[in-house]
């Protein structure tokens, strides 16, 4: 195995530790000790790869948020019909959140936390443009609801993590049906009624 790659697989066990630890114990709970052990790496070698714990979890977030919208984005195509777009936009959202649980609850940490730093949050958002440009077509086209997109997905995107947290815990056991209803809410919140 070449240095490259020992040095991808340390970094990649390192944020893979970070996210099985903040999920599990929070931010402020997990020390660089901790995933470095984790990790299996010395404490040391965290510092070839990050700044500090601050820049650890900065460029996990970044991370784990283009993977996230590469698989939401990966068969939308922007000339779609707004709400054809959405929905496949949506259920896409929805299958990598219930698929890639821990990814998926580490990135809702970040959204409810300040420890992610401004920069880091609009390089997050910038991965979200697809999306963005869809409601700004739909609202252009009168189709989507003419308010802020902060708003759109707090009623359209965030109820996934909700429900992904229930399900996970075992309270609420997800189908397709729940799928489908959870869908046209999240539709019907967003949209202009006629």
């Amino acid at each position: 195995m070449g240095k490259l790659q020992k040095s991808i697989d340390k970094r990649n066990a390192l944020i893979r530790a970070t996210i099985e630890l903040v999920n599990n114990n929070g931010f402020h709970a997990t020390p660089m000790s901790k995933i470095a052990k984790m990790a299996n790496v010395s404490p040391a070698t965290i510092y070839l790869y990050f700044e500090n714990k601050q820049d650890l979890v900065n460029q996990t977030y970044i991370d784990v948020k283009a993977q996230y919208t590469t698989y939401a984005f990966e068969t939308f195509d922007s000339n779609m019909p707004v709400e054809a777009g959405f929905e496949l936009i949506w259920k896409r959202i929805a299958d990598f959140k219930l698929k890639e649980c821990e990814n998926a609850m580490f990135l809702a940490q970040c959204d409810n936390t300040p420890i992610i730093d401004e920069p880091s949050r609009q390089e997050g958002i910038k991965h979200l443009q697809p999306l963005l440009d869809l409601w700004k077509r739909g609202q252009t086209e009168g189709i989507i609801k003419p308010i802020s997109d902060f708003l759109l997905y707090a009623y359209a995107i965030n109820p996934l993590s909700f429900l992904m947290i229930v399900q996970k815990r075992g309270d609420f056991q997800l189908n397709q049906t729940h799928l489908e209803e959870a869908y046209q809410s999240a539709w019907s919140s967003i949209k202009v009624c006629s």
